[in-house]
């Protein structure tokens, strides 16, 4: 079960994501629940994977969103970065962001577990 304890191990800046959440404990546990099975982390990944770099932005940007309002700092980093380089449309090799993505979001939900 995922715990205030847990995200605060992880590195998530639980006082700024618990004041967003009106310092209500199980509404904020909830949305990085509905976080977790956000589409956009697998149409970022298939946006990129078509080179369509449009798609690919608003995705990123939506999580970015969702990310930062939950506080979410160690998979926030990755995802605002990719978005930046999104935003310039920059062609280069995302596989490292992808990957830094999918592992901080596992983490994530390992603390769910």
């Amino acid at each position: 079960m995922l715990t205030i304890e847990a995200l605060k191990a992880y590195g998530a800046d639980v006082d700024d994501g618990l004041t967003r959440c009106m310092n209500n404990q199980a509404f904020y546990l909830k949305l990085i629940g509905k976080a977790l099975e956000d589409p956009n982390f697998k149409k970022l990944e298939d946006s990129i994977a078509a080179k369509d770099f449009d798609s690919a932005f608003e995705a990123a940007h939506s999580l970015k969103g969702v990310l930062g309002n939950l506080a979410l700092t160690p998979i926030y980093k990755p995802v605002f970065d990719i978005t930046e380089l999104l935003r310039a449309r920059t062609e280069m090799d995302y596989a490292p962001f992808l990957k830094e993505i999918s592992d901080k979001k596992a983490e994530l939900v390992a603390l769910g577990d």
